[in-house]
């Protein structure tokens, strides 16, 4: 069965926030567990703050590429169907 350009385009975009949803999960529960690790084991030297921000920068560049480069598509998909009527008309 073949599908629109828009339902696929909208199939695309669930797919990426569900993979936006799992990386938070597992990012939330690994962490939290280093922090765990950190406190029981060594409590004197408080280490898990340096996995947590190092990934959350990466966390952070994902949530971006997927909650606002969604927008940025569309506007481009705009200018495309624009030029695309100009030419038509010459």
């Amino acid at each position: 069965m073949e599908h629109s350009p828009a339902y696929r385009d909208a199939r695309r975009h669930v797919e990426r926030k569900i993979g936006f949803a799992i990386h938070l999960a597992v990012y939330l529960l690994v962490n939290t567990g280093l922090a765990l690790v950190n406190v029981l084991a060594t409590p004197d030297r408080i280490w898990a703050v340096w996995p947590l921000f190092g990934w959350g920068i990466g966390l952070l560049f994902h949530g971006i590429a997927v909650f606002l480069h969604a927008p940025g598509a569309a506007w481009k998909e705009r200018m495309i169907e624009n030029e695309l009527k100009k030419q038509k008309k010459q």
